[in-house]
């Protein structure tokens, strides 16, 4: 049918062949022949393999930019598809034809632009993701570095304070020993200094019992001349008459005669010890207090004697001592 409107300048029109003529009409590529003029049908086939190529290009480009990005972290796009252009032969619908194809490449070009900026933002993304995983794990790293680092500084610090602790208590122990030792010291030199001092002043608070004499038994000597089978006392042998002294100041207890001990006088001391003159030729003194070294009686041989000799026995409670080690410890030099 022929078009009332008029033809556009330079756009010549044909008018279609019949149904009659060719049959059904189909017009394709091989039949529609190609108006005269300025405007031009495009080939709707290459314009579609262009848009297509295009938007498969854009497709690669996407997926390969946004490769670091998994299929299910990647967002959906909506795909467009430019309509098809009606392939009537009028004027207007050639210069349609033409409009819709250059409109659908134009779309076909925009959505390719928009996948490959959304291309563009997963790669950075991407890239973004990869930068803060690699962050933390430098992160964890240095602090996995620095809890070791602090880890052997403590257990430095642990050793070092240990070490300083062993040292003081080595230092300690030692200043303690010698501190003991220092004291021991002074202790046995006070009680050495002590003792002197008291055996000093005992001497001069005792006597020798008697002068120009000679030691003949001692205490403990065993025999058949003693009752108790041992000597009890310590003899000193003199001369008859050799004045007998008070060995130190108490008073007397006992003087007179005591069978085998001859003439005997009992000195007894402030302590309760009790000093016995046997064998004594006299009795100066028989009551009352006396000093040290006063004289009490004279060397002699009364009673169970070999010889003139004084027979000196030291006893406390009712049990007899030694006299030689008991003078001794009075600082006597017997």
């Amino acid at each position: 049918m022929a078009s009332n409107s008029p033809a556009p300048e330079g756009i010549e029109l044909q008018e279609a062949p019949t149904a009659g003529a060719w049959g059904e009409w189909n017009p394709t590529e091989d039949s529609a022949r190609p108006p005269r003029g300025k405007h031009r049908v495009v080939k709707q086939r290459g314009g579609l393999a262009r848009s297509s190529t295009v938007l498969g290009v854009g497709v690669i480009a996407a997926v390969g930019a946004s490769g670091i990005a998994t299929a299910q972290d990647r967002p959906q796009v909506a795909i467009s598809m430019p309509s098809l252009p009606d392939f009537g032969l009028g004027g207007d619908g050639q210069h349609a034809d033409a409009e819709g194809a250059a409109s659908g490449t134009a779309a076909a070009a925009k959505q390719t632009g928009i996948i490959a900026q959304q291309a563009a933002g997963h790669a950075d993304a991407g890239a973004t993701l990869v930068g803060r995983i690699l962050q933390q794990a430098e992160s964890q790293e240095s602090a996995a570095e620095s809890q070791t680092r602090a880890q052997a500084e403590r257990a430095a610090q642990e050793a070092a304070a240990a070490e300083a602790k062993a040292q003081r208590e080595t230092a300690q122990k030692e200043a303690d020993d010698a501190r003991a030792a220092a004291e021991k010291e002074a202790k046995e030199a006070a009680e050495a200094k002590a003792e002197q001092e008291r055996i000093a002043k005992l001497a001069g608070s005792y006597s020798l019992p008697t002068s120009a004499y000679t030691l003949t038994s001692h205490y403990g000597d065993s025999g058949s001349m003693w009752s108790s089978g041992y000597h009890t006392g310590l003899d000193f042998a003199a001369p008859t008459g050799t004045p007998a002294k008070a060995v130190a100041g108490g008073k007397i207890a006992s003087a007179g005669w005591s069978g085998a001990y001859g003439y005997r006088i009992v000195l007894e001391l402030e302590d309760g010890t009790e000093i016995w003159y046997c064998h004594l030729s006299s009795m100066s003194v028989t009551s009352g207090s006396v000093g040290a070294g006063e004289t009490i009686g004279r060397v002699g041989a009364t009673g169970n004697v070999t010889g003139p000799h004084l027979h000196l026995e030291v006893r406390k409670g009712g049990s007899t001592m030694d006299p030689l080690a008991w003078l001794e410890s009075k600082g006597l030099s017997v």
